[in-house]
């Protein structure tokens, strides 16, 4: 690294986080206006709204437009090096593109990691404040979502012979109602588990079956014993089965790595949304490596009329990455499409786009 390439650094991560702060506070604004009256009627004062709202919000909104950031900061600051003639000098003195796009490779690897790490392990933090806050608050006149409150006919697959369920569950005191546990073996019962009510023991992290009655079944001959106050260990706890939209927004990578295994043997028609939510963790974060290598090449060149029509560019490809990472969302969740391609075909086609445009430009 030459004073040449700390010069450009410097500039790339200055302009990159006063946007990225000029972008939170416009956020912010905006929300704030969305949310006033649900701000007013919970009651809440301004340092409790910010501490149990907007310390996750503002995470998890920078986190969706972090690539686009940084494409438009690059855009700005090299656009600017260009106009003053300063990358034509670069390559006057024989320095070849490659040599000048190396400060940006460190810059953006850089912000790669940083936002990798943030998707991993510091979003799912902020989407707990953050819908924590939009259930209490925001929602809660959904009579939908309040209705969730309460299970009926619960069916899931403990393991690869083990299935449970129960008549209803209430998710609030963590209790349930005809309660059934089956062990299979070569399409045949072996072990049955029944009790009139379950209830999940918060001291002993183990479910509380009363009166349970169990079945053991070897051929015609059947032993049936009554338990009482029988403890179970089924590898499921009450979040597991409460229904969460937000569940896998939630989770950190480790965390949802073990979900993503639970709910597979559990056989789960969401996988496809779980299974996309992980592989997007990473794309968004090479997605910056990506969007830094077209706004770089693409604002290098000196043309008329200044940084207008590079800013502009920056603006429509930032709306097409989000708009075509949505539809593969789409496609994979309601659809057939594979969530591991799902995730990155936006970053397939936008670094087409990159290697397309490093061909074309002046070496």
């Amino acid at each position: 690294m030459k004073i040449l390439d700390w010069y450009i650094l410097k500039s790339f991560l200055k302009t990159f986080f006063f946007l990225l702060l000029i972008f939170s506070m416009i956020t912010l604004a905006i929300d704030a206006s969305e949310k006033s009256e649900d701000f007013v009627r919970s009651g809440l004062g301004f340092s409790d709204i910010v501490t149990k709202y907007y310390y996750g919000f503002l995470p998890h909104i920078i986190s969706l437009l972090f690539p686009v950031f940084v494409l438009i900061a690059v855009v700005f600051f090299t656009s600017k090096l260009a106009l003053r003639s300063e990358i034509v000098a670069m390559l006057s003195v024989g320095m070849s593109l490659n040599r000048i796009l190396r400060p940006y490779w460190v810059g953006a690897v850089f912000l790669a990691l940083m936002l990798g790490l943030a998707n991993h392990f510091l979003i799912p933090v902020a989407n707990i404040i953050r819908t924590n806050f939009e259930n209490r608050y925001v929602d809660m006149g959904n009579i939908a979502k309040q209705q969730r409150q309460y299970l009926n006919n619960i069916h899931f697959r403990v393991d690869t012979f083990t299935y449970a369920g129960m008549r209803n569950y209430d998710t609030i005191t963590k209790t349930g109602t005809g309660f059934f546990l089956e062990k299979v073996k070569n399409n045949q019962v072996f072990y049955n588990l029944r009790s009139e009510s379950i209830a999940w023991d918060t001291a002993k992290k183990q479910w509380k079956l009363e009166t349970a009655v169990e079945r053991k079944i070897n051929g015609l001959k059947e032993e049936v014993k009554t338990l009482s106050n029988y403890y179970l260990k089924m590898g499921y706890l009450p979040s597991d089965i409460s229904e969460d939209d937000f569940k896998k927004d939630k989770l950190k990578t480790p965390a949802l790595n073990r979900f993503i295994k639970q709910e597979k043997i559990r056989g789960s028609e969401g996988v496809n949304a779980i299974l996309f939510e992980r592989y997007r963790r990473d794309a968004s974060a090479v997605s910056v490596i990506i969007m830094t290598m077209i706004a770089a090449i693409l604002a290098c060149r000196k043309i008329r009329g200044g940084s207008g029509f590079h800013l502009a560019l920056a603006f429509i490809m930032g709306v097409s990455f989000i708009v075509l990472d949505k539809f593969s969302m789409v496609f994979s969740t309601k659809g057939n499409l594979p969530p591991l391609l799902a995730a990155w075909i936006p970053n397939v086609i936008f670094a087409l786009i990159a290697y397309r445009l490093y061909k074309r430009a002046p070496k």
